[in-house]
């Protein structure tokens, strides 16, 4: 458990420490992405400053690291420039795939977000582009980010039924190694359903199949259109989430403990790690592992901690529950939570 709850001092880099106050550019980090992707996909806003469109792939890739790296403040100028170009251009099948890709990240981000209303306008917009533009690994991780939603509205049939249908998709069975890894994507989503259905024993069942999968392909796979790629690692993260969801924070607990955190493949993913392991101490009422936990997180990737509604919810419920420290005041108001 040493290895899960580092210290606050080897956790937080020293601008971290003591009581801070949120950066200005960091705390409305959420509002200013959502407006700007608002604005971008109903044809808002100037398109002064958008790039060209020999510039575009250069510029999704830009976007993807952004993502990946967690640099929101970068991704809240570029991706809403990047969907208000993609729109400009010619309906051929190059701008039906850049776009598609666009919006598949713009959903990923909004789900993050918790902004269902425009996640669902995101993600149908992904599946129609990957659909005309005849992509099937763009149609694949359209399916899953729309399974993902439908999970956080409650749909929990529905969202099985769609990461299901597309993982057993005959197109992407035949895309070799890439569509062999989103098969596995899918597959996760679906036991975190299972999980959050309150079926332990079916989300036990498609982990144990999504690892066979991690094994058929004998090592981590990068992914075009999923920077995290697929390996057994994220097989044992999607498990970490999936047991707190069931309600079982020791099981989470042990999952957590057969990853090294290194091993994940983007600094999103650790922090998505690191805040899995504080929310199973937070249910276990482990107050100080729980704090120790977030800080990591935020030393990972601080943008994504402040943003993150989930994250800020736990530092409240932390708040009013118990006693207060220098360091849970200091993330509280980095993270713009009122103390």
């Amino acid at each position: 458990m040493a290895n899960l709850a580092v210290t606050a001092a080897a956790a937080a880099s020293s601008r971290f420490l003591g009581g801070g106050t949120a950066r200005e550019n960091e705390v409305p980090l959420g509002d200013v992405l959502v407006a700007g992707l608002r604005d971008a996909m109903l044809g808002l806003g100037s398109n002064l400053g958008d790039p060209q469109p020999e510039q575009l792939p250069a510029e999704l890739s830009r976007a993807l690291t952004d993502f990946h790296t967690c640099r929101y403040g970068s991704l809240a100028v570029r991706l809403p420039r990047l969907i208000r170009a993609g729109h400009a251009l010619s309906d051929d099948g190059q701008g039906h795939a850049l776009l598609a890709q666009s919006y598949v990240l713009a959903t990923r981000m909004l789900v993050k977000l918790d902004e269902q209303q425009l996640g669902w306008m995101a993600a149908d917009r992904a599946r129609q582009l990957a659909e005309a533009g005849d992509d099937v690994l763009i149609v694949a991780e359209a399916a899953r980010n729309l399974a993902v939603l439908a999970r956080k509205a409650g749909w929990n049939d529905q969202a099985m039924s769609i990461a299901l249908v597309a993982a057993d998709n005959p197109s992407l069975r035949s895309a070799g190694r890439a569509g062999t890894a989103e098969r596995g994507l899918l597959i996760q989503s679906a036991a975190y359903t299972a999980a959050r259905s309150g079926d332990r024993k079916g989300m036990r069942q498609l982990t144990e199949e999504a690892a066979a999968i991690a094994t058929e392909l004998g090592g981590p796979t990068l992914l075009r259109d999923h920077g995290g790629g697929f390996s057994q690692a994220t097989v044992q993260l999607h498990l970490i989430s999936a047991e707190n969801s069931a309600g079982d924070p020791v099981a989470a607990l042990s999952a957590a403990r057969a990853i090294a955190p290194q091993s994940l493949p983007s600094v999103e993913r650790r922090s998505r790690y690191y805040t899995d392991i504080a929310a199973a101490f937070g249910q276990l009422g482990r107050r100080d592992e729980c704090v120790r936990a977030l800080l990591t997180a935020e030393h990972h990737a601080p943008e994504e901690t402040h943003a993150c509604p989930a994250v800020r919810s736990l530092i409240s419920g932390l708040l009013v529950s118990g006693r207060t420290t220098s360091e849970l005041r200091g993330l509280a108001a980095r993270s713009g939570v009122l103390t």
